[in-house]
């Protein structure tokens, strides 16, 4: 072999290892974005996953809320024109054991002395408001913070008692606070105050298992609701925020105190009961 071929026959070698060692660096390189696609395409999925999820579960919430809306409207329809045969208070209190005692009767035949004695002392703004009386409200979460309270009482009017008393359930946790606080003003427009306040009367408790008007009148004063005195409205209206140690037909001193104070305010009750009257 001459010297010529066997230097041709080196550079093809040269440039045949150029060749192939390009070609091998270039595979590689490759390799490793081929294995890199896979966990970048996991994770696309991953998320792509969750984003779908979390889109249908949305689709589903607002699903769930709309019905539950719709159905309390409904609720709300019926009540505008027939009378409830109880409450979901009277329910736990019937399904804990407690027998109970309700009638109801149409506001017409309640005695006014009572209108006027629970509106002056449970919400004095009741016609005033939408609801939710939010200067009561800022009042007591301002008292609240005084006494370092966590939890923010005395701000319930009369409509949130009838949410809650009527369709929830009765303890003091967010839940139910926020769901009473956002159906309030929803019942607010479908229902007018006279008839609001007519169903409060009915199945407020005053005593254990004693709901409404004229199952309080007959058991704490033996007579009916349309027969009651200032006096004794005055007792009974006191007694609502805990019916179950304050007794209206055997007041203590602090018990008829409170009642003074309510009959007192009961005679310029006319300005603050005009959205009730018949």
């Amino acid at each position: 072999m001459t010297k010529l071929t066997r230097r041709c026959e080196c550079r093809g070698i040269r440039g045949r290892g150029v060749t192939v060692g390009s070609d091998l660096k270039e595979d590689g390189v490759a390799r490793r974005r081929g294995a890199a696609r896979p966990r970048a395409g996991l994770g696309r999925i991953i998320v792509g996953c969750a984003g779908l999820a979390l889109l249908h579960g949305s689709k589903w919430l607002v699903l769930a809320v709309l019905v539950g809306v719709g159905l309390f409207g409904f609720l709300l329809g019926l009540l505008r024109v027939a009378d409830p045969p109880g409450s979901a208070l009277m329910a736990q209190r019937y399904l804990a054991g407690t027998g109970i005692e309700q009638q109801w009767v149409a506001i017409e035949r309640i005695s006014p002395h009572l209108v006027n004695a629970v509106v002056m002392s449970e919400d004095a703004r009741f016609c005033a408001h939408g609801g939710i009386d939010f200067r009561e409200l800022e009042r007591a979460i301002d008292r609240a913070a005084e006494r370092g309270e966590r939890s923010v009482r005395g701000a319930s009017t009369i409509s949130m008692q009838v949410v809650k008393n009527m369709f929830l359930w009765n303890d003091r946790s967010l839940v139910r606070k926020g769901l009473e606080m956002a159906m309030t003003p929803m019942m607010e427009v479908v229902l007018p105050k006279r008839r609001i306040l007519e169903i409060y009367l009915n199945i407020a408790e005053w005593g254990p298992g004693v709901f409404g008007a004229e199952a309080a009148a007959r058991y704490h004063f033996d007579k009916s609701a349309s027969r009651l005195t200032a006096r004794e409205a005055a007792l009974l209206a006191v007694t609502l925020p805990n019916p179950f140690e304050r007794i209206a037909g055997e007041p203590g001193r602090g018990l008829r105190r409170l009642a003074d104070t309510i009959q007192a305010r009961m005679r310029s009750a006319g300005a603050y009961t005009q959205c009730v009257k018949g």
